[in-house]
Parts: structure tokens; C-alpha cells; sequence
């Protein structure tokens, strides 16, 4: 039997949450400072709860809380409960965070500007969420709960939930803000693949050379909840033999398998490549 896989540190558990509270915290600042003096908007939750609160001037940190908490918790067995409270955390820090922001003054009234600026800050405050661990947006959540039962992709699932989230903020706010808006909604996304390095893909297959290479399966099994495949080679320099470790997961379980692997050794091997799609029951386990 392998070793006893380890916990996550309480000084990592920390660090995290920190960086949690600063990628809400730039998101709330752009939304706060770019996107609604300016009536524009991101695609998902974000974008959902805006056009409500243009709509009804209720908090926009109200909305946002009440619109994801029901998707975190039909997620939660889905997902796993480190994400869970990772995304509650950072979603309730954004709702507290940023209508402390109201007093502040909106850096710019052009369009424009404000569309890139604020897509950026937005982009690198979610993408640091999602990298530590969490999420500021339900959708993707809906989006793996539906795409096990229907025959869609994350992607496109969420393609098809921000075309409705545009052609309704061409009614509310204009067409030529919602035009502003999907260009937001592009620049945050890209933004999110920069930080969180190779966000584009639905799935991803891991491969880990390493001589702990039974705690690191252990460890994820125990705390990811993937089956992994262990594969037979040989060192090119020494001829020796190697195991190697594969495994595919989701691009929102990629930060925590660093983390894993990491934490065991830092001196693995670890390459991390897209996959276009992933079958079988056994993908489809959930995080313990």
C-alpha cells in the first residue's frame, strides 16, 4: 500500500485565502470602477447581476451572493467541498467588498477605455480566484451539473448561457453597450487564461514523473477523487525505470493538482496538456 497522502498546510490554507480575497477584490474593482458607471457589462453571473441591479438598483453584491450560492450548493458533490468554500468565500467577499467601493469616483467615462481596463482588472482578479482554487461565477458549475446529462460541452454550454446574457443587455442597455460588453467579456477571458495558465481547455491530461510517485497517486485519489493510471517507463539518461502517473481533470481541478504534487515533491516532473474530449464513468467521479 502507498503512504498516507498529506493534508494541505495550514499556512498554504492562508496564503490561498488571501489570494482569494485579492482576485474579488480587483474584481470588485473593476466592476465598481469601470464597468457599471459606464453600463457595461461581463458575461455569466457577473453579468446577470448587473443587468438586475441596472435594473432595480438592488445591491449588486446581493445579487451576485443570491444568484451562485444555488449553484454551489447542487455543485457541492460534484465539485468537491475545497472548491466549494474557496468559490463561497471569494463570492462572499465580493459581495462584501464592493459596495464599500461606492464613494470611489469611476476612472474613466470613455467607453472604450473603460471596456479594456476594465475587462483586464476584471480577467486577473477572477483568473486568480479560479487559480487559487474557486470560482466567482456559477456558470461553469451549471455547466459541468448539465453537460453530464446533455450532449454539450463546459464551453459551449457557456457560450449559449452568455449569447442569451448579451441579447438581453442589447434590450436593457443598448446594442452598442452590449457590443462594448462581449468585448469586455473577451478581454476578461483572456485575461483568465494568462493567470491561470492554460484555462482554455474543458479537460486536462496530466502526466507526473516522480520517485514519490505512490504517495502522489494516493493523494489524488484521496483528496482530488481521480482515478489515476499509472504508466511503465524508462530515464533517457540512466536507462532506469520509471512509473508514471497519469491522470485527466477538469481546468478548475488543475491548481489543486499543482498543489498536490508540489507538496509531495517539488522536484516532479509535470506536464499538463489539452485534451478535446474525456469518456468514461470514472472521469465523471466526484472530488471527496
Amino acid at each position: 500500500m502507498g503512504k498516507t497522502h498529506k493534508k494541505e498546510s495550514k499556512k498554504h490554507i492562508i496564503y490561498r485565502y488571501i489570494m482569494l480575497l485579492v482576485g474579488a477584490s480587483l474584481a470588485a474593482l473593476s466592476i465598481e470602477l469601470f464597468l457599471i458607471p459606464n453600463s457595461i457589462i461581463d458575461g455569466g453571473i457577473i453579468g446577470i447581476s448587473l443587468l438586475v441591479n441596472h435594473l432595480t438598483n438592488i445591491s449588486f453584491g446581493i445579487l451576485v451572493f443570491l444568484f451562485n450560492v444555488p449553484f454551489l450548493y447542487f455543485g457541492y458533490k460534484q465539485i468537491g467541498k475545497n472548491f466549494t468554500f474557496s468559490s463561497l468565500f471569494g463570492i462572499v467577499a465580493l459581495a462584501i467588498i464592493e459596495p464599500q467601493l461606492h464613494h470611489l469616483s469611476a476612472f474613466t467615462q470613455e467607453p472604450l477605455l473603460a471596456t479594456v481596463f476594465g475587462g483586464l482588472l476584471l480577467g486577473i482578479g477572477v483568473g486568480t480566484v479560479i487559480r487559487h482554487g474557486g470560482a466567482l461565477d456559477g456558470t461553469e458549475i451549471l455547466g459541468i451539473l448539465l453537460t453530464k446529462k446533455l450532449p454539450f460541452s463546459i464551453g459551449e454550454f457557456v457560450m449559449f448561457f452568455n449569447i442569451f446574457v448579451f441579447s438581453w443587455a442589447g434590450f436593457v442597455l443598448g446594442w452598442e453597450q452590449a457590443m462594448y460588453s462581449i468585448i469586455t467579456y473577451y478581454i476578461a477571458s483572456k485575461m483568465i487564461d494568462t493567470v491561470v495558465q492554460g484555462f482554455e481547455g474543458d479537460t486536462k491530461a496530466v502526466i507526473v514523473v516522480s520517485d514519490h510517485y505512490e504517495e502522489i497517486s494516493d493523494a489524488i485519489i484521496g483528496r482530488l477523487g481521480r482515478g489515476v493510471t499509472k504508466l511503465k517507463g524508462k530515464g533517457g539518461f540512466k536507462d532506469n525505470d520509471k512509473d508514471v502517473i497519469y491522470v485527466v481533470v477538469t481546468r478548475l481541478e488543475i491548481s489543486k493538482l499543482k498543489s498536490i504534487v508540489g507538496e509531495i515533491d517539488p522536484n516532479a516532473f509535470t506536464t499538463i496538456m489539452d485534451t478535446q474530449e474525456a469518456h468514461g464513468s470514472k472521469f465523471k467521479s466526484a472530488i471527496h
